[in-house]
């Protein structure tokens, strides 16, 4: 059996979908964070204090931090101001004056409820904590701070007490008794707030006052230490002026009191202590800050759960550790949203899933004073999240299922059960589309597309032949919703005849229009148009036992994704579309399309994009593009007169072809509106550059993420080049692809090479894994022609076939022949169709990875297509092939 049959699946696109609409969709439980100023207070804190800890003098310098400049990047495009912190500062400043309450609704959109610590500095010109309860879906919880209520009360009953005066008259027992008092209060002040349903949970600070480094002696000896020491907490701060306690003794004491009361409450259910650990402002001590110091402390009271906060940073393994070593001990990764760049943001991440089970991490904005932190953070998070986890995914180190699980218990499941919520996730799964399986239904997929924007008037069911010719069903869009809705199929019957038929629908001589395959639409492709009205989808076909069919392009495709997963490979995929404008000519008989005016057209000039009627056109193109969630990279002038190429983004390779196609069908009918023709006929004029498709791929491994290893990267690429010619059949796929196959034409030239930074050899290295595929032009089936490439990449990495061709750096029709053998270039490509498919019959390896069945079919209909071809002249050759593509 070959080897890439019966491999175990890697997860589909409409799996992935799933796990980035669970990080999207999922309610976030915000388990730690800090009241809103009130309105009055909020120009008396400065609003660069969003992405920083700095305060004071430093906190000017967070402009020049990577952290600041994507903050400013975010809110700009949610704002819809400029680029700059002042476009920013201004926008927002016109919020507040328009309507602060719903700026805040909207930077707090998504989170479910919040659990606030109300113990900050400058408490007065904050909102106390149920002023929060109109902004979240629940009602807000509170955690108290165990240091601002000891000093609270110290403050208190020292005035009360007049203790400095009475200190001096009588000494220890005025401290004593003060002493007793405070520790009597402050426990009162526990045990009240752990039989109050609005406190959750309890906050240390330590890590500010003293460390995190805690007393540990058996017996009494804390409170011995603190009573000690609790006549310095008197003579050095004075009663007036005492604001934090900073006595070791005393603090430590504070914290074993309070994990003794909660150790020792009957309830069954123990409220957590949270600790600040790791990244604070400069009134912490960094040294005693990481969550390593309470190891001890948390060995000493096993039975009450503490949370480490703010992921430890940068000590964030160190929390990991202790979260999964310990069964009372959970991590936080909150503020490093939105505080850290996203490099790092996505490190700590990954670091904290190293070791640490999903089941005791959990997340937080450490929100305070301003909305704007909350909006970032949750941004920030969602946009990681994704990254991370579909990367896992597709990579195989975790299922998606188990991805999704994950999402939901780091953003909710885990701080309800923690914290006691109590809240009912079931009725929040039927509101937002997640209950159990929905995420991969239909119907949530369609409405989940559909929120916010009107209903259709058809879908589109779309597939690519053997031609590349873009076919599709389109079904009214009501009786498609009502399938959908009541459960019942969208798949429709197409002949078995799809597969033989040439552009103009002659059919294959020996095949006849018998028989029926089930064209199945997959809804993670969903896509807005190509035109005003429209939704499309890409199939795949089926038989009707719900076998993959043999010929059909988009399962070959995912059949090769499939291999390479097999083979601990997983890709990106981005094409660039290279396109013409033509003017239409209708009076003409012979002649349909002609070049534009040339004003001077040139590689990469901008004059041409003074042109009102193009400038509008390329215009439209990218934010119709954009509308529809493919976001073009770059867009620039080509050679030829009314030549453009636009750039797509990487994506799996399923994704990328898809997206590849759907954007070619929005362009072609933007230009058809502007009263214009976009081809992307291969050599549409002799004279003028030709148009490609070419293909940019890079590779990771799964087993370590890294795709930047020559030992890795050099047998795919060497397996690409050792079955090229046969690839040709799939990626030149017309007379008219040859026209363009020529040496010094900047078009990967006619020989199996390759070259670093080399436009002249047929695959150009980039860096790294990343590689330009410069042989493939829009005729191609864009399915068939990736799925060649992996295919014969992945078996060069199964067979470690050593890169035999050494880097070429000139042009290779300009080596000598001892450059040549010494380079290994001496093998030519195919110069013609004919060529071409005799590769590929010749090829037993690439025929049988690809199919025999398929081949076997694509060479008969590429022959019966050429014949066809063949009897036309020319012109009307080309002119025939422009109105197709």
């Amino acid at each position: 059996m070959s080897s890439w049959v019966g491999m175990r699946a890697t997860a589909t696109p409409a799996q992935i979908d799933a796990v980035a609409r669970a990080i999207r969709t999922t309610p976030i439980i915000d388990h730690h964070a800090h009241p809103l100023l009130k309105p009055e207070a909020l120009s008396k804190h400065p609003l660069l204090a969003i992405t920083t800890e700095a305060n004071g003098d430093a906190i000017d310098s967070a402009t020049t931090s990577l952290p600041h400049l994507r903050a400013v990047r975010q809110l700009a495009s949610v704002l819809g101001c400029g680029l700059t912190w002042e476009s920013v500062v201004a926008r927002i400043e016109e919020k507040r004056l328009g309507c602060l309450e719903d700026w805040t609704a909207e930077c707090l959109s998504g989170i479910e409820t919040i659990l606030l610590d109300d113990g900050l500095d400058g408490g007065d010109d904050a909102n106390a904590y149920p002023w929060h309860d109109d902004y979240t879906r629940s009602r807000c919880k509170r955690i108290v701070r165990i240091e601002k209520v000891a000093e609270d009360i110290i403050r208190r009953v020292g005035v009360a007490e007049n203790i400095l005066d009475e200190f001096g008259k009588r000494g220890g027992e005025v401290l004593n008794r003060a002493f007793d008092q405070c520790i009597k209060e402050f426990g009162d002040y526990i045990l009240t707030a752990l039989d109050d349903p609005d406190v959750v949970g309890f906050k240390s600070v330590v890590c500010y006052r003293t460390g995190l480094d805690i007393t540990i002696d058996p017996g009494d000896a804390p409170e011995v230490l603190a009573r000690q020491d609790f006549g310095t907490v008197m003579a050095e701060y004075g009663l007036q002026g005492f604001e934090k306690l900073k006595i070791k003794s005393v603090n430590d004491y504070l914290v074993h009191r309070t994990a003794q009361l909660i150790r020792d409450n009957l309830f069954r259910h123990k409220k957590p202590i949270q600790f600040h650990t790791g990244l604070g402002d400069n009134d912490l001590s960094l040294a005693k800050s990481s969550p390593s110091h309470l190891q001890e402390f948390i060995r000493k009271y096993p039975t009450v759960p503490i949370v480490l906060l703010h992921a430890g940073y940068p000590f964030t393994r160190e929390m990991g550790y202790l979260a999964s070593v310990y069964e009372n001990v959970y991590a936080d990764i909150g503020e490093v949203f939105p505080c850290v760049s996203q490099d790092g943001q996505e490190r700590i991440l990954r670091e904290v899933l190293e070791l640490c089970p999903w089941s005791k991490i959990l997340w937080s904005t450490d929100g305070h004073w301003f909305a704007e932190i909350y909006l970032l953070a949750v941004m920030q998070m969602r946009e990681v999240f994704e990254t991370v986890l579909c990367d896992y995914v597709r990579k195989g180190h975790i299922g998606w299922r188990a991805a999704v699980n994950l999402v939901r218990g780091v953003l909710f499941k885990n701080a309800n059960k923690l914290y006691h919520l109590e809240l009912d996730f079931s009725e929040l799964e039927e509101e937002t589309g997640l209950a159990q399986g929905a995420y991969l239904s239909d119907a949530e997929l369609l409405r989940g597309f559909l929120k916010n924007q009107p209903a259709p008037d058809f879908v589109k069911i779309c597939w690519n032949d053997f031609t590349a010719s873009q076919r599709m069903r389109m079904v009214p869009f009501r009786k498609f919703a009502s399938l959908v809705n009541e459960g019942k199929p969208t798949d429709i019957g197409i002949t078995t005849a799809a597969f033989a038929l040439i552009q103009n629908d002659w059919l294959l001589p020996n095949v006849s229009p018998t028989g029926e395959y089930r064209l199945y639409p997959d809804f993670s492709s969903l896509r807005k148009g190509p035109i005003e009205g429209h939704i499309s989808m890409n199939g795949e076909f089926r038989q009707q036992s719900g076998a993959r069919v043999p010929f059909c392009p988009r399962s070959v495709l995912q059949r090769a994704v499939e291999y390479g997963a097999e083979n601990k490979l997983a890709f990106l995929i981005g094409f660039e579309i290279e396109f013409l404008l033509l003017e239409r000519v209708d009076n003409s008989p012979t002649t349909r399309y002609a070049t534009l005016p040339t004003d001077g057209h040139a590689w990469s000039v901008s004059r041409y994009f003074a042109d009102p009627k193009i400038a509008a056109l390329l215009r439209d193109m990218v934010a119709a593009l954009a509308d529809m969630g493919i976001h073009a990279e770059q867009l620039h002038a080509e050679s030829a007169t009314g030549q453009f190429e636009l750039v797509l983004p990487p994506s799996p390779p399923v994704e990328a072809a898809d997206t590849l196609l759907h954007a070619r069908d929005a362009m072609s009918a933007l230009a058809t509106t502007a009263g214009l023709r976009l081809t992307l006929h291969p050599k549409p004029f002799a004279a003028a550059c030709g148009t490609a498709s070419h293909m940019h791929l890079s590779l990771s491994s799964s087993t370590d993420g890294n795709g930047d290893k020559p030992e890795l990267y050099h047998p795919f690429y060497a397996g690409v080049l050792k079955h090229l010619p046969a690839i040709l059949a799939f990626t030149y796929p017309n007379p008219a692809s040859y026209e363009r196959s020529r040496d010094g034409a900047w078009a990967g030239g006619r020989w199996v090479a390759w070259g670093t930074q080399n436009r002249e050899t047929a695959l150009r290295k980039v860096a790294g894994s990343h590689w330009e595929v410069k042989v493939v032009d829009g005729l191609a089936n864009p399915y068939l022609a990736a799925a060649a490439v992996l295919f014969a990449g992945v078996r060069g990495c199964a067979e470690r076939e050593p890169l035999v061709w050494g880097d070429c750096e000139i042009d290779p029709a300009r080596l000598t022949a001892n450059d040549r053998r010494e380079l290994g270039v001496e093998q030519r490509l195919p110069g013609s169709v004919e060529e071409g498919l005799a590769a590929l019959r010749g090829d037993g390896e690439l025929s049988e990875m690809m199919g025999l069945e398929l081949v076997e079919r694509y060479v008969a209909l590429k022959e019966f297509e050429l014949k066809f071809l063949g009897d036309m002249g020319d012109e009307e050759r080309r002119q025939w092939l422009m109105e197709r593509y």
